[in-house]
């Protein structure tokens, strides 16, 4: 089994994901739709093959692999692309999604990220989230706002990510990248370590745990800026899973360190366009002393209706970001209805609009 072709393959044909499942065809994902590579249905003995073939690829032991079921790690097809693979075992066969990563990151123009969202580069200090379900693009947006920290500044720049997704060339910036398990133990290691590398930002791919968390919101104190993402919809969402990450008897305090710290939090999310691509719709929260007040006071579900009642530009709720979407004629109003946070109020906004 050529390994090699099948991802050069798949990555010419603009895919984003590639799927290694026994008993179905490979398949891979392009633009939000799945597609069969070919009619050969793999049996458990091809995916054995493909992935002990990926493991070499990668020049990467499979053991662990093979002694716990899980295993994630990055690797390059030099002139082709970067792949994120995770592998998996599922009723005792060989499984593998592979993410593929381009090169050369597109221009923040080309993605649809608002300005607002790439002013975000130049924060000073403090903390920015970027939020969203798997897949919805955070790990993007936050590689083009280190791109443009990159570009336009002195600074120098640590990212701490499972597994590395983009490859950032040193330009006015110094860039330290560490992939997890291959450059350090755990993101709590390298956060830790990069506080004592003179870092003025750090980017940190995921907060998985109270004591990352506690770390970094700590970096942010003194002075440092820290990009970071979670798994969540919406900016009370995101505040509210960061509190409940810690123990009761240390909420109050966290919840008045994030009033201190937080900068802004993204949420974004991918929607399917009229012409068959996709598009972020975005929420957008700068911290106003309004909103650090709230969040101080644990009054986080009131922060939706400062978002909504905003008038300014970097302040905007994911419905209107929906219904500019609509209005562009860029996606249709199933679409605009079925992804809106309150499609009551989107029906009403569609109808006299």
């Amino acid at each position: 089994m050529d390994v090699q072709k099948i991802l050069e393959e798949a990555t010419l044909q603009g895919a984003s994901d590639i799927f290694i499942i026994p008993m179905l065809p490979i398949k891979y994902k392009h633009l939000g739709v799945m597609e069969s590579m070919d009619d050969h249905t793999l049996r458990a003995d091809d995916t054995h093959e493909f992935i002990q073939e990926i493991y070499k690829l990668a020049d990467r032991d499979i053991s662990h692999f093979e002694e716990t079921g899980d295993d994630d790690f990055s690797f390059a097809i030099p002139g082709i692309s970067r792949y994120r693979v995770s592998t998996f075992k599922q009723r005792g066969s060989y499984s593998a999604v592979i993410r593929i990563i381009v090169f050369n990151l597109p221009s923040p123009e080309e993605l649809k990220i608002p300005a607002s969202v790439m002013d975000l580069a130049d924060t000073g200090n403090g903390m920015v989230l970027v939020t969203g379900p798997a897949g919805s693009g955070k790990s993007t947006t936050l590689a083009c706002i280190i791109d443009k920290i990159n570009r336009e500044q002195e600074e120098h720049i640590i990212t701490l990510e499972d597994p590395l997704e983009y490859l950032h060339r040193h330009n006015k910036s110094i860039v330290s990248q560490r992939e997890i398990r291959s450059d350090t133990e755990s993101y709590l290691t390298a956060l830790r370590a990069a506080l004592r590398q003179s870092p003025d930002v750090i980017l940190l791919g995921e907060m998985r745990d109270y004591e990352t968390i506690n770390t970094a919101v700590t970096a942010a104190e003194t002075g440092h800026l820290i990009f970071s993402s979670l798994h969540t919809i919406g900016a009370a969402n995101t505040i509210d899973r960061i509190v409940d990450a810690f123990p009761a008897t240390q909420q109050h305090q966290i919840s008045v360190q994030l009033a201190s710290v937080l900068q802004a939090v993204v949420s974004q999310k991918l929607l399917p366009t009229v012409d068959g691509s996709m598009v972020p719709a975005f929420e957008i929260m700068v911290l106003t002393p309004a909103i650090r007040n709230l969040i101080r006071e644990g009054k986080v579900h009131q922060i939706d209706g400062i978002i909504y009642a905003s008038q300014s530009e970097n302040m905007i709720p994911m419905d209107t970001s929906i219904y500019n979407l609509y209005k562009s004629g860029i996606i249709d109003k199933r679409t605009a209805i079925a992804e809106s946070v309150n499609p009551e109020m989107m029906i009403k906004r569609l109808n006299v609009g």
